[in-house]
């Protein structure tokens, strides 16, 4: 039987390949570069592009972000979701939300299309409708159990849930790795696994992508 493992690492470097797929446009690479100068958690080109095929592929008209960064995922759900699809982002710091408002601005995204948050990330949560949101994006994992268990609530049958960086690059994989941010994602990631209501898969492109369809 042929090893698996040993067969890729004969092979290319699809991981790179994969990031280098999807094309980001100016104002994706400019967005990028302010949040490197704040350090904020961005999805990579690679996973920018599930998020813009996966909004585009179930018309996602209404999203809701838990970690708005600087704009960039925003941004990619836009250019999948209809033209009427509006987003809502919430983030813990206010300057991560003059920073998207910015760049949304700039790319010409009307106002109306787009309500950012900035405030506790589970209060404001669990303040949002009952089955309002065809697309639910999680990169926050500070508050990642509380949001994940709130998510099927948000969502609306078929909805979608999307947690990026789900495996930090590797380390969820890793059981040595204890630290609390670590065991969030860990605990996510499991809860629903083992939930009957979602169907998922886990993608190892970015940090890690989990995708869950409400049923």
């Amino acid at each position: 039987m042929v090893n698996f493992a040993m067969t890729l690492n004969n092979r290319g470097d699809m991981f790179a390949f994969s990031e280098g797929f999807p094309h980001e446009d100016f104002f994706m690479q400019q967005a990028r570069k302010n949040g490197a100068e704040v350090a904020t958690l961005d999805p990579t080109i690679g996973v920018g592009g599930i998020i813009s095929f996966i909004s585009g592929l179930i018309g996602a008209k209404s999203i809701v972000e838990i970690g708005t960064g600087s704009g960039v995922s925003g941004l990619w759900a836009f250019r999948g979701a209809p033209d009427d699809a509006t987003i809502t982002s919430i983030d813990s710091e206010r300057e991560h939300g003059a920073s998207a408002r910015t760049i949304f601005e700039e790319a010409g995204i009307s106002a109306q299309r787009f309500r950012l948050i900035t405030g506790n990330i589970v209060e404001v949560v669990g303040k949002l409708a009952d089955s309002n949101y065809d697309l639910m994006i999680v990169r926050s994992p500070k508050d990642m159990v509380d949001v994940v268990q709130e998510s099927f609530r948000l969502l609306k049958g078929n909805g979608v849930l999307l947690i990026d960086n789900a495996l930090d690059g590797g380390k969820v994989a890793d059981p040595t790795q204890r630290d609390f941010e670590t065991i969030a994602r860990r605990d996510s990631i499991k809860a629903i696994k083992e939930d009957a209501r979602w169907r998922s898969t886990l993608l190892p492109i970015g940090g890690g992508v989990l995708i869950a369809n409400k049923i």
